[in-house]
């Protein structure tokens, strides 16, 4: 997890991070315009987003992330201090109970690195970095699990293989996010230090999924009728139908399974990455706001066209920014 001091060790002040931010401007500016480059995949028309446009994506992605993670930990969350002026409000949430100390330490990590991601992101954009939008981790959890066929209401809050399964729902998209906005960001933007700070904070959200994962494996080894990995892979498929694919289903190993010179073993639990070359999947943002907003996608086999979604979900009123509507 890259830190300001850190930038600031390799010779870059938080005044030439921002100055970089404005040397990208318009003229650099990030055109995304029918192709897979994660601004506005499958439009015709192009859409120009800044380096900052996409900073502040990730910054409403770390609002979500850490707001459930430190109510989880701890029953509320980010202080006002990390929230921007004219913040939205945060409905539901409350602290997981009954928890082994081992599972408390787990949740007070996440949710440090959570909450150390937006102070990280909010410090870097300055007075360009976007206040909190309204957040709701109550309905969003109950939609989803009705969507996904689990049942009609479900509380992420409840113990913590509840939780589990609610983490599952984030960690994936966010490494997934990060992986498809980081060959967007612009030559004066990587000088600057963005792609290391982005590539920090995926390896951490990656490391989180890939104990979430484990964790909801190893509870299904241990107990065959372990409801919650089931859980789990109903979100999968409705994540991947909301965002274009990119899931690699949790699977309990059932024997040592060889490794071959054309692809890497399955069932791969603990990795979500392609089969083909084992890298991380990437997704769109418009792909990640279909999942965030819970939106069909007529790219991911709708049948109609679902563009111009700006809110739903976990973010009952949009994210804030400049990329907020679906275009596809």
């Amino acid at each position: 997890m890259y830190r300001l001091s850190e930038l600031y060790q390799k010779g870059i002040s938080r005044r030439n991070f921002l100055a970089a931010v404005g040397a990208v401007g318009a003229a650099s500016a990030l055109a995304g315009c029918g192709t897979d480059n994660g601004l506005a995949s499958g439009t015709s028309t192009a859409t120009a987003y800044t380096d900052v446009d996409i900073l502040n994506f990730a910054l409403n992605l770390e609002y979500l992330e850490a707001e459930f993670y430190l109510h989880a930990a701890t029953g509320s969350g980010l202080a006002t201090s990390d929230i921007g002026s004219n913040p939205g409000t945060v409905t539901g949430g409350a602290q997981v109970t009954g928890l082994t100390s081992a599972q408390q330490n787990i949740l007070n990590e996440i949710a440090y690195d959570e909450q150390e991601h937006v102070r990280f992101l909010r410090s870097a954009l300055g007075s360009s970095a976007v206040a909190r939008p309204a957040i709701d981790l109550t309905n969003s959890f109950n939609a989803l699990a009705s969507a996904a066929g689990i049942a009609s209401t479900f509380n992420p809050y409840a113990n913590f293989d509840a939780f589990a399964v609610g983490a599952f729902i984030f960690e994936d998209v966010g490494v997934t996010a990060y992986a498809g906005a980081a060959p967007l960001i612009s030559t004066a933007g990587i000088t600057a230090g963005y792609l290391a700070a982005a590539a920090g904070i995926m390896a951490v959200e990656a490391y989180h999924a890939a104990y979430v994962r484990t964790y909801l494996t190893a509870q299904a080894i241990a107990n065959s009728s372990y409801a919650y990995l089931g859980y789990a892979n109903k979100v999968s498929a409705l994540r991947s139908t909301l965002g274009g694919g990119n899931e690699t289903t949790l699977l309990v190993p059932t024997g040592t399974v060889p490794v071959t010179a054309t692809a890497i073993p399955t069932p791969s639990s603990i990795v979500a990455a392609t089969s083909a070359n084992a890298i991380a999947y990437a997704r769109t943002t418009d792909q990640v706001l279909h999942i965030v907003y819970g939106s069909l996608s007529n790219t991911s086999g709708a049948t109609t066209s679902a563009a111009g979604v700006s809110k739903g979900t976990f973010f009952p009123s949009g994210l804030n920014g400049n990329i907020t509507v679906t275009q596809s």
